[in-house]
């Protein structure tokens, strides 16, 4: 006989425990449940932890989650979602573009090979029970696009020009969507994610290979964060983020793309990287390459710093580097995949 007692879903937000969804458990979603398991309050919430990997289940049950097997491409998997969690942090990486989608006139990225399937589909399955309390996003400092090296607040109109950038802008326009149907949503828009222990191509790598970089005169600026102050924004922002806003995650040190590798070849006694005009380059580099070297920018991160209350453990890149001088690797989060625990074709971690 099927049960008179409502389901976990169906229960008002107060009288269910608190249950903190993560839908893309890569590095940082597994720095997140390392932290909820060691810090205040620890073990008076259950986390969940969506994932498409059968490989991953046993090393997020050993940090403290609970799998649940679910791939955001595939809308049947994701049904028992469905007013399961009371929070939800968002890290997975947006949808790859489609060969059958159309570009969008304008490139609107909100249709076609710019709209963010995945996150449509997870809007989808939020709605179909009571709402959770709040929903935090991974997303991009890409959807500024090329600012010239403006100092960029979370009010500057996006211009997203790269196809990820724009997918994520999509993204943001869905969840902010949902947001007005009375779920509090807090956009996380991420520069470029460092860490010693991030699987990822590592700074003394390129170092090595004398991959060069911009001479002075055409350099672009950049921001960073180190991958634990990450970590620690989107718990921030879970429980202190005001409804529906946008927040920058960034140090207190933007800079020069090639001052971080000088900096970084200093630290780690290496040659610094050789500099090519933006001429040369766009000979001898590949377009991938080249990308991040098109756009330039500052992040304002006075709302990270104000309003969430953050501290940062590394307010600077020399302070990040140094702390992981020996094996120390970065990721860009507005364009190279595996930032934010991407994986790759796109499938939640």
């Amino acid at each position: 006989m099927p049960s008179n007692q409502p389901s976990l879903g169906a229960l008002p937000a107060r009288f269910r425990r608190q249950r903190l969804l993560i839908v893309g458990c890569g590095d940082i979603g597994q720095r997140v449940l390392r932290r909820l398991q060691t810090g205040p309050g620890a073990g008076r919430m259950q986390v969940l932890a969506l994932t498409s990997s059968v490989a991953r289940v046993a090393r997020l049950r050993a940090l403290g989650a609970r799998p649940l097997l679910g791939n955001l491409d595939a809308a049947a998997s994701l049904r028992r979602l469905a007013g399961l969690a009371t929070r939800v942090l968002h890290l997975a990486p947006p949808s790859p573009p489609s060969p059958l989608s159309g570009q969008g006139a304008g490139g609107d990225p909100g249709s076609g090979a710019h709209r963010c399937d995945r996150t449509v589909a997870l809007a989808r399955v939020l709605r179909q029970r009571s709402l959770p309390q709040a929903l935090v996003y991974a997303s991009t400092s890409g959807v500024y696009g090329d600012c010239q090296g403006a100092l960029v607040p979370e009010t500057r109109r996006l211009a997203p020009a790269t196809p990820r950038a724009q997918r994520r802008a999509s993204a943001e326009r869905v969840l902010r969507e949902l947001g007005r149907a009375g779920l509090r949503v807090s956009l996380l828009r991420i520069p470029g994610i460092y860490a010693a222990d991030r699987a990822a191509d590592t700074v003394q790598d390129r170092l090595r290979r004398a991959i060069p970089v911009l001479r002075p005169e055409d350099d672009v600026f950049t921001s960073h964060i180190h991958a634990d102050d990450l970590a620690r924004a989107c718990i921030a922002a879970l429980w202190h983020g005001r409804p529906q806003r946008a927040y920058n995650v960034s140090d207190l040190t933007p800079m020069k793309m090639g001052d971080y590798f000088d900096l970084a070849a200093g630290l780690y006694g290496l040659p610094r990287p050789p500099r090519l005009s933006r001429s040369a380059a766009q000979q001898q580099l590949s377009p991938l390459r080249l990308s991040f070297m098109s756009e330039s920018r500052r992040l304002d991160n006075q709302r990270l710093l104000r309003e969430l209350g953050l501290r940062l453990l590394y307010p600077g890149v020399a302070e990040g580097l140094a702390a992981g001088r020996r094996t120390d690797g970065i990721a860009d989060a507005s364009n190279r995949p595996g930032a934010t625990g991407e994986l790759r074709a796109g499938q939640c971690g």
